[in-house]
């Protein structure tokens, strides 16, 4: 293994607590038994036994899994996998994080540096790649905010697509959310590479502001000043939307970094890429009319950008779990689309439609929880030609263990038309 003397090093002399036992606390003792297998460990799953556990003050380090949060285990410091990774890979990696996008961009970015790695929040944690990290490996990590919060190192190359209001279940406030993100650059060194989109007002205000902070070379893009050959090359990406170009934009110039190579010699790779399932997914044609899949759509920004990156939408679908998040300018976006119909889903759902309700609008209502009910509803108000989007702008974890599996849920239902 690669580097294996710097990861034991971390680990071994420690009492260790692993705090949650899904995917990364799984990968985590799966890394213990195999670097430090006498090593002494405890595994706290559940809220209640992890704070149990973090407050008996005997433990040389807890590493922390991404879906824990840190209200749970106090003032105590803690690490995690991808902090752990980062101290001994950091150099070799490009971080992806973002509130949307950050999986479609870290995939571009994969899809444009052949024999790259893939890994992190995409779903195959960072230490399950080991035995594939080489002297000369890339390693494209999407990075989540819970991945981040505790990082000691930034990857070499870090990219920051955009900030919304996300996981306010998770955090204290917007700004806790934000700053978690914002980890990214702050814990870059000197020579490393930090790309961030001056479209998005939030994230181009926060940067401003914690700039002399940052220890890294500035990389600031915008899809509004691209060069000509830059605009060539986006004309040839296959995905949907403005903010897709952003994403595409700034996986090439990404590429064009670590390969010092010019814009245009990515035009017949960007060409090829393939969308990832659930973003923007067309579904296809049935029953006359065509379905569009976003599941990944859990905050209002991303239904918005979705209904325009399709221009015709007939039908929409939105809501689900509510985390609290702000839903007005959804709202006053509604109030200004030719929509034909709206299904409202859910928590989230009511609420949206309880905030619409005072105003004047035009298009016909559902408000239903159940997906067999709202398919064939959708099929019966939309006309023949029509297009139907699942753009929910909440999570699915009330009624279903993910996007994915609601996304996939939508897509039988649309089978049995």
């Amino acid at each position: 293994m690669y580097r294996e003397d710097q990861l034991k090093a971390l680990l071994e002399g420690r009492k260790i607590l692993i705090a949650g036992y899904g995917r990364e606390g799984q990968s985590a003792e799966r890394l213990i038994n195999r670097l430090v297998p006498e090593t002494q460990y405890t595994i706290a799953d559940g809220n209640e036994q992890i704070a149990t556990e973090s407050a008996k003050d005997c433990y040389g380090m807890i590493i922390k899994s991404p879906g824990v949060p840190m209200r749970v285990l106090g003032s105590v410091e803690c690490s995690s996998l991808t902090d752990l990774f980062l101290q001994v890979y950091g150099d070799k990696t490009i971080g992806v994080t973002g509130t949307k996008g950050k999986s479609t961009t870290a995939s571009l970015i994969h899809h444009l540096l052949p024999g790259s790695i893939l890994a992190g929040n995409i779903g195959i944690p960072l230490f399950d790649i080991l035995d594939d990290i080489q002297e000369d490996s890339i390693i494209v990590a999407e990075l989540s905010c819970h991945q981040l919060e505790n990082i000691h190192r930034g990857p070499h190359i870090g990219v920051l697509l955009n900030l919304y209001q996300e996981h306010l279940d998770h955090y204290e406030d917007y700004m806790g959310y934000k700053m978690a993100k914002m980890q990214i650059g702050l814990k870059q060194q000197a020579g490393d590479h930090f790309f961030y989109c001056t479209d998005n007002e939030e994230l181009r205000l926060l940067v401003k502001s914690y700039e002399l902070r940052v220890k890294s070379e500035l990389h600031p893009y915008s899809v509004n000043n691209i060069s000509d050959e830059e605009r060539v090359l986006l004309d040839v990406c296959p995905l949907e939307g403005e903010h897709n170009r952003s994403n595409a934009m700034v996986a090439c110039r990404v590429a064009s970094l670590v390969t010092r190579q010019p814009i245009s010699t990515f035009n017949s790779q960007l060409s090829t890429f393939q969308g990832l399932r659930h973003r923007m997914e067309r579904v296809g044609e049935y029953a006359g009319i065509t379905w569009y899949d976003d599941s990944i759509s859990t905050i209002p920004a991303a239904a918005i950008a979705a209904v325009r990156a399709l221009g015709r939408v007939d039908t929409l679908i939105l809501g689900g779990f509510d985390r609290g998040i702000d839903y007005q300018p959804l709202v006053d976006f509604l109030k200004e689309t030719h929509l034909r119909n709206v299904v409202f889903v859910g928590k989230a759902g009511k609420r949206i439609y309880d905030q619409l309700s005072t105003s004047n609008f035009q298009f016909s209502t559902l408000i239903e929880d159940d997906y067999t009910k709202i398919v064939p509803w959708c099929a019966e108000v939309t006309p023949q030609g029509g297009v139907v989007l699942l753009s929910p702008a909440a999570a699915s974890y009330d009624a279903f263990k993910n996007f994915e599996v609601r996304g996939d849920f939508f897509r039988e239902q649309i089978m049995k038309l």
